[in-house]
């Protein structure tokens, strides 16, 4: 069965870097668009307050979850996933739901008034997932490239 092993702490500091290379293939199924220098580029997310885990089972990253929490003036304390992602070879066998449940709890930990994520118009399969997990679509997000 995975377990979940945290990458960054509190402090949004890396605390298990073999782990986090470790995981750069299975975060790349959900964002192929990552820079090159992948190591580099979650130091900077995490920088600006992110944090992540991983779903593990025995040496191999199954699944991998990036979030974040912050105070804004509609909710108060909102906890927003920015990725969440399992192995394609990983899909319906509860790593999903694992690390769902793990940012709930820590959503809950945080204070959080709201639980959140987008999620594209094209990932149907995630949204029957997220329907069953009892999230809701509860508004629009408006998007402009610049």
């Amino acid at each position: 069965m995975p377990h979940i092993v945290p990458i960054t702490n509190d402090a949004r500091q890396i605390i298990e870097p073999l782990w986090l290379a470790r995981a750069e293939s299975v975060h790349r199924e959900l964002r192929p668009q990552l820079e090159a220098d992948y190591a580099a580029q979650m130091a900077t997310i995490f920088a600006d307050g992110a944090g992540m885990v991983v779903a593990v089972q025995g040496e191999t990253v199954v699944g991998v979850a990036v979030f974040r929490h912050y105070r804004d003036t509609f909710s108060g304390t909102r906890f927003y996933i920015d990725d969440l992602v399992t192995t394609s070879l990983q899909r319906s066998q509860g790593v999903g739901k694992l690390l769902l449940d793990w940012l709930r709890q820590e959503a809950y930990r945080c204070g959080a008034k709201e639980f959140k994520l987008d999620s594209g118009t094209q990932r149907q399969q995630a949204h029957k997932f997220y329907f069953r997990e009892g999230l809701v679509i509860t508004s629009f997000n408006f998007t402009q490239s610049l």
